[in-house]
């Protein structure tokens, strides 16, 4: 066992019994480090249902396409906890993350602490102690009181689409949901709001009056659609005439026209060239990406196309079904699911926008997690939602058991359900997130 798996394991002893999503833990450990969150670069925070990451990509592949240096705090992790943290544009090491890790170990004291709080801790200390021009920062959970929300003067707040997801810590509707992602808005700085449900964007709209805070919102103060090929994005300051992302899905415009906004709003000097790199060049592994060879992959049957995208929630299905459509109409293929789930998500709702997508589902279960869905009951959800499903004990068994049928035209093969699946299947593949 290495010395940060040690460390974790004995910071899960702390958690607290009940998760009681407070600031208090967080602030109590900064402060007996010194308040490092108060020392690092300029912070665009970033909070939202879906898209948080992907937004994070684009503005960080821009920033980066015009020279600057930029610090990432992210989560969850697929593969190792290194993930989680950028250091002016690296991954940060093994021997950098414990030895940081230890650090916020020693001063905690064996106070009652969880590990995403510890990690943020951790990654605001090697914020403070590296320069760069700007820090993204990832809501973990809700926002009003993650532990990023410690950032009293951002120079950005963002927010992604909103919807249902973690109902038992953040409400059981979208306006209530909406409330505690409009917590990380502040005053003094600008707010993007990418396209939202009419209740959320209510709710967002009414804390950001009662902070001054000013906005610009999707689809009324900054636009962007598909055009003979290439993107046109649209704001006050005119017009931006951009490549298509690298990050596939038709989601993912929306997603890119957000970080685009953002950058308007607080960085001028932005050139046009440097938001058409950064666009081709934004990289988030486990979002539509395509798995081309490793180990799994030469298990599946010969020619299939096999794609990887962690969306878990009804909404993360819709735009997920979206894309299966949108390569059905470009390229015809029979399309295969295979599904794992945690048992806390909505399994029925993400399954129930593939119904006449799918030529079959093959439910299994996600290695390790405690929390997931059997494969079978997977399969029961898929069933009553209209889907043909059968189960395998794997993601590798499931490929086999494709590799051995007749197909006149090889399939298209996705992998879905979790993030947590998502990163064993990366792991299993060879191929850990850079």
């Amino acid at each position: 066992m290495s010395e940060m798996q040690e460390i974790l394991q004995r910071v899960a002893r702390l958690h607290p019994p009940r998760l009681d999503l407070s600031l208090g833990r967080i602030q109590r450990l900064l402060a007996g480090l010194g308040d490092p969150h108060e020392r690092v670069p300029p912070v665009i925070h970033v909070a939202g249902t879906n898209g948080k990451g992907s937004t994070v990509a684009f503005l960080r592949a821009i920033l980066e396409a015009a020279g600057k240096r930029v610090h990432v705090d992210t989560s969850p992790h697929l593969v190792r906890y290194n993930e989680r943290v950028r250091l002016s544009g690296a991954l940060v090491d093994d021997a950098t993350l414990a030895a940081t890790l230890s650090e916020c170990e020693r001063v905690n004291d064996g106070q009652t602490i969880s590990i995403w709080e510890l990690l943020t801790a951790a990654a605001f200390l090697l914020f403070s102690r590296v320069p760069a021009d700007f820090t993204l920062l990832e809501v973990g959970l809700g926002g009003r009181f993650d532990a990023t929300n410690v950032i009293s003067r951002p120079r950005a707040t963002v927010i992604t689409p909103i919807s249902i997801d973690h109902p038992e810590f953040l409400g059981a509707t979208v306006d209530r949901i909406a409330f505690e992602k409009a917590g990380i808005l502040k005053s003094g700085a600008p707010a993007i709001i990418a396209e939202q449900p009419e209740a959320a964007l209510r709710v967002i709209e009414k804390r950001a009056l009662q902070l001054g805070v000013v906005r610009r919102v999707a689809e009324r103060d900054f636009f962007i659609r598909a055009e003979n090929g290439r993107l046109v994005y649209e704001d006050e300051q005119g017009l931006l005439d951009l490549p298509k992302p690298r990050l596939v899905g038709r989601h993912q415009y929306g997603n890119a026209a957000t970080a685009i906004a953002t950058l308007r709003a607080i960085a001028p000097e932005l050139t046009p060239a440097a938001f058409e790199r950064g666009l081709t060049q934004a990289h988030w592994p486990a979002r539509l990406q395509r798995l081309r060879s490793g180990p799994l992959v030469d298990r599946a049957p010969a020619g299939a196309e096999v794609w990887l995208d962690g969306a878990h929630n009804e909404a993360g299905g819709r735009v997920l079904a979206e894309a299966m459509a949108d390569f059905e109409e470009a390229s015809p293929r029979p399309l295969v699911m295979i599904c794992g789930t945690l048992s806390t998500k909505d399994t029925g709702a993400f399954l129930a926008h593939f119904k006449g997508l799918t030529r079959e589902m093959i439910a299994v279960p996600i290695p390790g997690e405690h929390v997931a869905r059997s494969a079978q009951e997977i399969a029961d959800f898929a069933r009553r939602v209209g889907l043909v499903a059968r189960v395998a004990d794997s993601v590798g068994e499931a490929l086999d058991a494709l590799a051995r049928e007749d197909w006149a035209r090889p399939p298209r093969v996705l992998i879905a359900g979790s993030l947590y699946l998502a990163g064993a299947v990366l792991e299993g593949n060879g191929c850990p997130p850079t």
